[in-house]
């Protein structure tokens, strides 16, 4: 019977887990053990941080939704009450976008709720 020498799979394994840590600081991309447990925290982390962007953003929307609205003479929990009882479908994401972007079409939406 031949000999089978098991280095490669060994090999590529620990490669492959050390290139998810490149960019890593100190001895954590480069052993083993370290970058092992290393890419345990990074990636549970990551998980979390998708969470938390779409927290993130929804907030940021709230804030250039709040200081446009503002600058037309309204508040923001007015105008988003407003937009429900006129069954306008526009998201938070989109409201935002026009306020930053296109300020004359986001004017005419908060006169459209003035009236």
């Amino acid at each position: 019977m031949t000999r089978v020498k098991r280095g490669t799979t060994a090999h590529k394994k620990r490669e492959k887990l050390l290139s998810h840590t490149k960019g890593f600081r100190w001895g954590r991309k480069s052993k083993e053990r370290a970058a092992k447990e290393a890419l345990l925290h990074a990636w549970s982390r990551a998980f979390k941080g998708r969470k938390e962007k779409k927290r993130v953003f929804r907030r940021l929307w709230n804030v250039r939704i709040d200081a446009a609205v503002r600058a037309e003479g309204l508040k923001y929990s007015i105008f988003i009450n407003a937009l429900k009882k006129k069954n306008i479908k526009l998201d938070r994401k989109i409201l935002a976008d026009l306020a930053r972007n296109e300020p004359q079409t986001f004017k005419k939406i908060v006169e459209f709720i003035k009236t």
